[in-house]
Formats: C-alpha cells, sequence, structure tokens
C-alpha cells in the first residue's frame, strides 16, 4: 500500500502502515470518537486511520514526524476544514497548545520507536 502512495516505509521511523479494514475498524470502534473530541492522532502515516476517525469526527489533528507524508495527508484530507496537520516530532511536540478548548484525545497507530 505505501508503494501505492508514493511512499516506502522508514524503519527509522518505525513505520508500519495499517491497512486491514478491520483492524482499522476495531481500533476506531475502541476510541468510540464524539463530535466535541479534539482528537490528536500521532503518526498518522498515510491516513488509513485518519480517515475512519474523520469520518466520526470532524475534527483531528495530526502529528506526523515524516515530513514527506505531510504533503500525501494534506492532499489527502483537504476535504475536511477541521483538518490540522502537524509535521513535527510527537516527543517534543508541545500538546498544551491545541487544549485551548477542553482536554484532549490522544490516539493512533503509534510508530514501534516511541511505544
Amino acid at each position: 500500500m505505501s508503494k501505492k502512495a508514493g511512499h516506502q516505509a522508514r524503519k527509522r521511523f518505525g513505520q508500519n502502515f495499517l491497512h486491514d479494514p478491520g483492524v482499522i475498524e476495531r481500533i476506531v470502534r475502541s476510541i468510540n470518537p464524539a463530535p466535541e473530541d479534539i482528537l490528536v492522532e500521532i503518526g498518522p502515516g498515510l491516513g488509513a486511520l485518519t480517515e475512519e476517525l474523520l469520518e466520526r469526527n470532524p475534527g483531528l489533528h495530526a502529528v506526523e514526524l515524516d515530513r514527506d507524508l505531510v504533503p500525501i495527508l494534506r492532499t489527502k484530507f483537504f476535504n475536511y476544514p477541521n483538518f490540522t496537520i502537524h509535521q513535527c516530532d510527537a516527543l517534543t511536540f508541545d500538546f498544551s497548545e491545541l487544549a485551548t478548548n477542553g482536554p484532549l484525545r490522544i490516539v493512533g497507530n503509534l510508530p514501534y520507536n516511541i511505544s
């Protein structure tokens, strides 16, 4: 799947992209996003989980370290005005900047090297 999107998974980032619809559905079901949630997804990769979350919650911040994935995600989710991509390291990102309207829900299929 990553090659189809024009991106090769990088071992140094611990990338392992989700593409099993059943796994994605189970993750989203366990997150159970509500419309009022402020969601922050760490390591969205190619956006498989992102897409399902946006279908249930129109607002989502994504934190992605890989600069090559950021334009792919921006293009894929340009129709979602409340989708914001932050190109940075989640380990050093100041999440308090996003918590101005309430608590955050941090979600994601974390890269192996930070979990």
